[in-house]
């Protein structure tokens, strides 16, 4: 299963639209972004995914630059969990603006019901 943070990242460095929940998000985003160009310096794997996406971000080529960077976080715990930690920070920062709703949810959830602008009786079984 991908996680969606190498996915945002990824889709990000190969120069896409990254649809993210408000602003903090999308700075972590950019942030993470940041780092894990510095990290590639030097690894030819990961730069070459990185250089593939970049010239031609199809599908194939942004899950390819996933994978580099999950490698790149397996091979480096302290980094993985210094992104994992700037992420789930922009994630608990994100907030709602006008009508709408923010939902953070992080590790494993069975049961979640979000509400909002509930008029009425309410019932759950």
């Amino acid at each position: 299963m991908t996680d969606p943070m190498t996915v945002a990242v990824a889709t990000a460095m190969a120069g896409k639209a990254v649809e993210v929940a408000g602003e903090p998000v999308r700075a972590a985003v950019a942030e993470l972004s940041r780092r894990v160009r510095e990290r590639f310096r030097g690894r030819p794997s990961g730069e070459a995914a990185l250089v593939r996406a970049t010239a031609d971000p199809t599908p194939e080529s942004v899950e390819a630059l996933v994978s580099a960077i999950e490698h790149l976080m397996a091979d480096d715990p302290r980094f993985g969990a210094e992104a994992r930690h700037l992420w789930n920070q922009a994630q608990t920062n994100a907030a709602a603006s006008g009508d709408g709703v923010v939902n953070v949810l992080n590790g494993r959830a069975e049961k979640v019901i979000q509400l909002r602008d509930v008029q009425g009786d309410l019932n759950i079984s």
